[in-house]
C-alpha cells in the first residue's frame, strides 16, 4: 500500500525538487501497477499538481484556514499506542470521547467507554406521542473496525468483525436486528475480495438471523492511494426493553463470571502470522453469542448487574476500564481465567510469548448477584459451553489478581496490549520515556478541536 498524495506532501515539506518526487511517484506506480513509464508519469504529474493546488499555506481567508487546518499535537498515532489497546489508547480515547458531549445526550454514551451506545425511544423528539407504546424501548448501536492485519484473508476477517460487532450489543441486554457494512479497498485490490469480505459477513447474518440491511463500499483514497490493503468496519443495530446490563450497574459484591475464551480476530492474527494457520479454526464459531441468548432469554436477567467481552487490551486491560466507568474494584483468581482459555490457543500463546491476560479471547464476562451464577453455569454447561465464578467486585478501586498460595499482585494496563506479532514485540508495550510531554500535547490538540467545533456551531447558526 502505498499513500502516493501522503508521500508527495512530505518529500514536498522535505524540499525536494519537482523532479525528484516525479522521479519518485512513478517508481511506486511502476512498483504496484502494470503500467509503461509515460502513463506512470502523467499520473505522478497528476498528483504532483493537486498537492501543490491544496497547499493550505497560502490561504488568506483566516476562516477557511483554520476550516481546514489541522490543530497538531505532533505526536503520531503509532508512537502514541493508538489502536494498541492499552494505557496509550485509553487516554487518547477518553479524550475523544469529549467530542461526543453534546446538547442532546445518549443514554448510554461513549463518555461511559462501554461496548456500545444507546438511545432511548422516549427521549427522542417525535416520539413521545406514542409514549405507551415504546416507554421501555431502547435502540443499541455499535461500530466495530476490521482487525488491520486480516485485510489479506478478507472471508476470516468479515466474519470476526461481524461477530464482534453482534458480541457488543448482545452483552448490552439488546437483541440485534440489523448489520451494515462499511468496506474500504485499495485502488488495486481484486474485486475478488470484497465478495470474500462479504461471504465471511454473511456467514454471521445467516447464523445469528440478523439481516445485513445497508452498507457503503469505496476505495481507499480514491486515486491517491495504490495498492491492495482493505479496511472499513461494522456497525450494528439492537434492541433492548427497559434495562441495559452497563457497566455502571456494577455492585459491590457481584460476583464476576467468565465463559471460555478461544480467540477472535487477534488471535487469528496471532496464529496466520506465527506460521500457526491450524489453530484458526478454533475461533470459528459463535459460542459466545449462543451464551448472550441464553442468558438473555432466561428469568434471571433482573440479577444480572453488567455484561462485557474480553477485547480491547485483553482482560487486565477491560477490567481497568470497567473499574474507571464502575468506580470500583476487583479481585480475580488467574487459574480459574486461565482454565477457560482454550488449551490449544494457550499453547500457541505460550510458544510465542504472548501474555493471554492482555489479548482478546472472545470471552464473556458476566457481573451478576452470588445467588444465579450457579445457574448461570448450569445452563450454559447444557449448551457446551464451558463458564466459571473468576472473581468479585470489591471496592479498592484497583485490579488484583490472585496467584496459586493466594499470592496476591496489583495490576495496570501495560501501554500496549500484549505483543501478538513479530513486529509488535520488536515495538515493545512500554511507555515512551517522554509521554508526559506527549500527553499535555495531545490533550492541548483535542482542547483546539473543541475550540474549533464551537466556532463553527456558532458561524452555521449565525448564518441562519
Amino acid at each position: 500500500m502505498s499513500d502516493l498524495e501522503g508521500l508527495t506532501r512530505r518529500l514536498i515539506k522535505k524540499g525536494y525538487s519537482d523532479s525528484q518526487i516525479l522521479e519518485r511517484l512513478v517508481q511506486e506506480y511502476l512498483d504496484f501497477k502494470d503500467i509503461d513509464e509515460n502513463l506512470a508519469f502523467k499520473l505522478a504529474n497528476a498528483i504532483l499538481e493537486e498537492c501543490k493546488n491544496s497547499n493550505i499555506d497560502y490561504i488568506l481567508d483566516p476562516f477557511i484556514k483554520e476550516l481546514l487546518e489541522v490543530n497538531k499535537a505532533n505526536v503520531s498515532v503509532g508512537k502514541q499506542g493508538v489502536g494498541c489497546r492499552g494505557a496509550g489508547d485509553f487516554f487518547v480515547h477518553k479524550l475523544v470521547t469529549d467530542f461526543s458531549e453534546t446538547e442532546h445526550k445518549a443514554y448510554l454514551s461513549p463518555t461511559s467507554l462501554d461496548d456500545a451506545g444507546a438511545v432511548r425511544l422516549q427521549d427522542i423528539k417525535g416520539f413521545k406521542n406514542d409514549f405507551f407504546k415504546i416507554k421501555d424501548l431502547i435502540v443499541v448501536s455499535k461500530m466495530e473496525g476490521i482487525h488491520s492485519r486480516l485485510s489479506d484473508f478478507p472471508f476470516i476477517c468479515g466474519f470476526h468483525v461481524t461477530r464482534a460487532a453482534l458480541r457488543d450489543l448482545y452483552v448490552k441486554g439488546a437483541k440485534p436486528i440489523s448489520i451494515m457494512i462499511d468496506v474500504h479497498l485499495g485502488d488495486d485490490a481484486d474485486v475478488g475480495k470484497l465478495f470474500d469480505f462479504m461471504a465471511g459477513i454473511s456467514v454471521v447474518s445467516e447464523l445469528t438471523k440478523v439481516p445485513i440491511t445497508a452498507g457503503s463500499t469505496l476505495r481507499i483514497g480514491g486515486d491517491m492511494v495504490i495498492g491492495d490493503r482493505l479496511v472499513g468496519g461494522i456497525a450494528a443495530v439492537g434492541l433492548a426493553k427497559r434495562k441495559l446490563l452497563a457497566r455502571r450497574n456494577i455492585q459491590v459484591g457481584d460476583v464476576i463470571l467468565m465463559t471460555e475464551g478461544a480467540g477472535g480476530g487477534t488471535i487469528t492474527t496471532t496464529a496466520i502470522y506465527s506460521g500457526n494457520h491450524e489453530i484458526v479454526k478454533q475461533t470459528i464459531n459463535i459460542k459466545f453469542l449462543e451464551a448472550c441468548e441464553i442468558i438473555l432469554n432466561s428469568n434471571y436477567t433482573n440479577e444480572i448487574r453488567a455484561m462485557c467481552d474480553v477485547t480491547n487490551g485483553g482482560l487486565r486491560g477491560d477490567l481497568y476500564e470497567i473499574n474507571y466507568e464502575a468506580n470500583c474494584g476487583v479481585n480475580i483468581y488467574v487459574e480459574k481465567v486461565r482454565n477457560l482459555v482454550n488449551p490449544i490457543v494457550l499453547d500457541m500463546l505460550e510458544k510465542v510469548g504472548v501474555d493471554y491476560l492482555g489479548v482478546s479471547l472472545d470471552s464473556l464476562l458476566i457481573y451478576c448477584s452470588k445467588s444465579i451464577s450457579d445457574k448461570i453455569i448450569i445452563d450454559l454447561k447444557r449448551k457446551n459451553i464451558r463458564c466459571d465464578e473468576i472473581g468479585y467486585v470489591d471496592d479498592s478501586n484497583q485490579v488484583f489478581l490472585t496467584y496459586k498460595g493466594k499470592e496476591k499482585k496489583e495490576i495496570l494496563p501495560k501501554f500496549r496490549e500484549s505483543a501478538y506479532t513479530k513486529i509488535k514485540q520488536e515495538i515493545g508495550e512500554n511507555a515512551p520515556d517522554i509521554i508526559d510531554v506527549m500527553e499535555k500535547d495531545i490533550e492541548k490538540a483535542a482542547l483546539e478541536a473543541l475550540k474549533k467545533r464551537k466556532k463553527i456551531i456558532e458561524y452555521i447558526k449565525s448564518q441562519n
